[in-house]
């Protein structure tokens, strides 16, 4: 009988087995969902699903492949129950092999990934295993003859990183293969979550200043009770804020400070500059958390990641910016399930 795509669905989530395994299951048994469920446990293939249906891969690997001249790269995240099964060899071989497979052959999504003929055979690694595993997510980016790329990936393989900037030739782009790898290192440490502060909502922006306000409203308090330097608290977070009536007003505020302080005007236009870059520092605390490209460069925090790409790329007698970069670290955003020993053993004993 036909096989319809909404009863393989049904059965791989019931069995966590491969598609192509579930739609044989279901051709071999006339579409009969309980005796193509038990086929699959009979040939172990829905074993190890069954088994860990109720636990969470927060643990694993990160993988990184990055083309010998740095035309290509392509980062996957598998996770694994354990970290004791991620110190495996054979999980470390597994992650390796899958992450050449999707460099090489670039499937759509995790679905069409274990759709494939690799896909099962992950899948037959993973029943051997005996532990949930699971290939959550990869991306790959591309460079042509003026785009940079390179990538990094942690010592300890949980953090992967690829990134590329456009540039001005190709001679530039070859000479800025180095540079993007100590951004990429950047990120890796600094956890940037976007590019830019261009790319936040302005809603998100509005919520954020609230709240961070608050909270360094009341960190101060309990730093005042102790007798320790009180933090300053700004009245923006983003450069999204500061517009250039913003600015502008303080520029006059500083201008007035300097007045007050009788500081010689003819000196101002050495003083304002300074206290503007300030100004802008202390009221873009989310840009510098979370926007690559308006955090403090690691290597020289006198400069934003922006800055010190345009500096890389000045040194070699061209331009260049950052267009793209993707981060993953093993197991973010995964509510990991917190287990109650006790309570598991009375369950039992009751």
């Amino acid at each position: 009988m036909a096989v319809t795509a909404a009863q393989v669905k049904e059965l791989r989530a019931a069995t966590d087995a491969g598609m192509m395994d579930c739609k044989k299951a279901l051709v071999e048994n006339d579409g009969n969902m309980e005796k193509a469920t038990a086929w699959l446990k009979e040939r172990g293939i829905a074993k190890a699903a069954k088994k860990s249906a109720s636990r969470i891969a927060a643990e694993g690997l990160a993988g990184l492949v990055i083309a010998a001249d740095f035309s290509k790269a392509t980062i996957i995240e598998i996770n694994s129950e354990t970290d004791f099964v991620a110190q495996n060899e054979g999980f470390q071989n597994l992650v390796k092999d899958s992450a050449q497979e999707i460099y090489d052959n670039q499937p759509a999504d995790v679905e069409a990934f274990n759709a494939s003929p690799f896909g099962e055979s992950f899948a037959t690694a993973v029943t051997k295993i005996g532990e949930k595993i699971e290939l959550r997510r990869f991306s790959t980016l591309n460079a042509d003859a003026t785009t940079a790329l390179n990538g990094y990936i942690h010592s300890n393989s949980r953090i992967a990183v690829i990134i590329t900037a456009k540039c001005d030739s190709e001679k530039t782009a070859q000479g800025m293969i180095p540079f993007l790898k100590q951004v990429a290192m950047h990120a890796s440490a600094m956890k940037p979550s976007t590019l830019s502060y261009k790319d936040f909502d302005a809603k998100y922006v509005e919520s954020e200043t609230k709240g961070r306000i608050e909270a360094l409203k009341k960190e101060n308090i309990e730093l005042a009770r102790l007798k320790k330097s009180e933090k300053n608290v700004p009245k923006y977070i983003s450069m999204m804020q500061l517009t250039d009536e913003v600015i502008a007003q303080a520029e006059t505020d500083i201008k007035a400070k300097l007045k007050e302080q009788n500081k010689p005007e003819k000196i101002w236009d050495k003083i304002v500059p300074g206290q503007i870059a300030r100004f802008i520092l202390d009221n873009t605390m989310l840009d510098q958390e979370q926007a690559l490209l308006d955090q403090q460069y690691v290597l020289d925090d006198k400069m934003t990641v922006a800055q010190a790409t345009v500096a890389a790329a000045k040194a070699l007698g061209g331009t260049a910016s950052i267009t793209e970069f993707i981060r993953l670290e093993v197991g973010e955003g995964i509510e990991k399930k917190e287990d109650d020993f006790a309570a598991e053993v009375a369950a039992q004993m009751a």
